[in-house]
C-alpha cells in the first residue's frame, strides 16, 4: 500500500508529465502526445513508473515508434520535468516508462463477451424434476450417502 507522500508525488509527476508531454516537448511527439494512465512511485521517491496510453491518430507513427520515442528520450523529459517540479522535489526519480494497454485488453474482453451465446434460462414453471404442481422440487444428491 502506497504512502500519503507516494500517492501525493505520484500524483505530482503526472500532472507535470501531462504538461511537458503536451506544452513543452510536443516536437518530440508527431501527432498525438502519449496519455499518462498512471504513475507509481518507490517508496523510496527515486523511480517513478508512468504508465503511458499511447494514442495513435491516422498518418502518423505507430505505437511502437512512440514508445521507441519516449524511450529514447528520457532524458530531456526528466530534464524538463525537473524545470518544473524543482520548488517541490529535492530529487526527481528515475522515470521507467510502461505502455498500459488496458484499453485495448478490455475492448478485446467487450467482443469476447459480445461472442458468447449463451442460451436463455428456463421459465420458472419450466424447473426440470418438478413432476407435481404444488410440491416443492426435490433437492439434489450431493453426496452418495446422503439420505432424505
Amino acid at each position: 500500500m502506497e504512502s500519503k507522500r507516494q500517492q501525493k508525488v505520484a500524483s505530482l509527476l503526472q500532472q507535470e508529465l501531462a504538461a511537458v508531454f503536451q506544452r513543452d516537448l510536443p516536437h518530440l511527439f508527431p501527432g498525438l502526445p502519449p496519455g499518462i494512465n498512471l504513475v507509481r512511485v518507490s517508496p523510496d521517491l527515486g523511480i517513478a513508473r508512468v504508465y503511458l496510453s499511447l494514442l495513435i491518430a491516422s498518418n502518423t507513427a505507430s505505437a511502437e515508434q512512440q514508445q521507441t520515442l519516449v524511450e529514447d528520450n528520457v532524458k530531456v523529459i526528466r530534464q524538463a520535468l525537473a524545470k518544473r517540479v524543482r520548488q517541490q522535489l529535492r530529487i526527481v526519480p528515475d522515470l521507467v516508462f510502461f505502455v498500459d494497454d488496458s484499453a485495448s485488453y478490455a475492448a478485446h474482453m467487450d467482443k469476447v463477451f459480445g461472442d458468447l451465446h449463451i442460451p436463455p434460462a428456463p421459465a420458472d414453471n419450466e424447473t426440470p424434476g418438478s413432476d407435481t404442481e404444488g410440491s416443492s422440487p426435490k433437492r439434489p444428491k450431493l453426496f452418495a450417502d446422503d439420505d432424505e
